[in-house]
Order: structure tokens, then C-alpha cells, then sequence
């Protein structure tokens, strides 16, 4: 009984000090910043959205809620393809760490990109 107490206590010991070192992803680790990149398309300001992903792990398949998304600039599908309420990123390639994604689009106003889903993939 002490035997197993003392492993356990090991492992517990172990797991406490090892925490840190494993890397848990989760959707949160995206950050989606938009802001005026100072140019104007037909009257219209463009707007630079720049995707982060915070993680070591890579994000593919990254879908934003795009509701009510416009543009007047043309994006290449494989950059953005909106469907309905929801524009998936990069054709579902991944976004890594330390590189992030960014495109342009222009419309009066910014609208509010929030990921609504994405892979995780660890290697």
C-alpha cells in the first residue's frame, strides 16, 4: 500500500512538474485582429485581417462566423470562401505558429470575424 502511494505521488509529482512542457490547443488559441490598412476601394476603407495562432500546433480547417460579410475588393477563394454565415480560411489549409495569415477586403465599416471552428493538428 505505502509502494503504491509513494508511485503515485511520483507520477503526481511528475505530471505537476511536466505540465507546462505539453501543449494543449484549443479554438482560443486563434486570434483574429482587423484593422484600417489605409487604402480606399470605390470610396470604401480597406481592412487587413490578420489570423494568429497562438499554439506550437498547426489549425487547419479554420472557419470564421462572417455573418453579413461584404467586400467590394475580390478574394481569391483560396484565401477566403464565404458560404452563407461562415468563410472558411485559407482554403482549410493550416495556420501556424509564427505565421500569421492576413487578407484585405473593403467595406464601410469592419466586421467582426470570430473562429467558429478549426483542426487541430500536432506533430
Amino acid at each position: 500500500m505505502a509502494a503504491t502511494n509513494k508511485i503515485f505521488s511520483i507520477l503526481l509529482f511528475l505530471g505537476l512538474i511536466f505540465q507546462g512542457y505539453g501543449q494543449s490547443c484549443s479554438l482560443n488559441d486563434l486570434s483574429v485582429s482587423v484593422a484600417k490598412a489605409g487604402s480606399f476601394i470605390q470610396g470604401k476603407p480597406e481592412w487587413e485581417v490578420t489570423i494568429a495562432n497562438n499554439c506550437v500546433c498547426k489549425q487547419q480547417n479554420v472557419k470564421l462566423n462572417c455573418t453579413g460579410f461584404q467586400t467590394l475588393e475580390l478574394i481569391d477563394p483560396s484565401v477566403l470562401s464565404v458560404s452563407g454565415n461562415v468563410c472558411l480560411v485559407n482554403a482549410g489549409k493550416p495556420i501556424i505558429s509564427n505565421d500569421p495569415f492576413t487578407f484585405k477586403y473593403a467595406w464601410d465599416y469592419l466586421f467582426q470575424l470570430t473562429p467558429i471552428n478549426s483542426t487541430i493538428a500536432c506533430s
